[in-house]
């Protein structure tokens, strides 16, 4: 059986830590700005840790 392919939409979305975990951005980011608080804004630009649950599925997805 053929290796699986790494899903590359989501490969570009995700980065792998020094540690292991998988690092994403946040999503409402990119459009109606003036109606976020700066504390929101501001909050939304860090980068965020993809859950364990959902690590599971993930990584079967990006095989890196």
């Amino acid at each position: 059986m053929p290796k699986m392919k790494t899903k590359r939409a989501l490969a570009k979305r995700v980065h792998r830590t020094g540690s292991g975990q998988l690092k994403r951005g946040h999503a409402y980011v990119s459009h109606r700005a003036p109606y976020k608080t700066h504390k929101q804004k501001r909050n939304l630009r860090k980068p965020a840790l993809i859950s364990k649950s959902d690590f599971k599925r993930i990584k079967m997805l990006i095989q890196d």
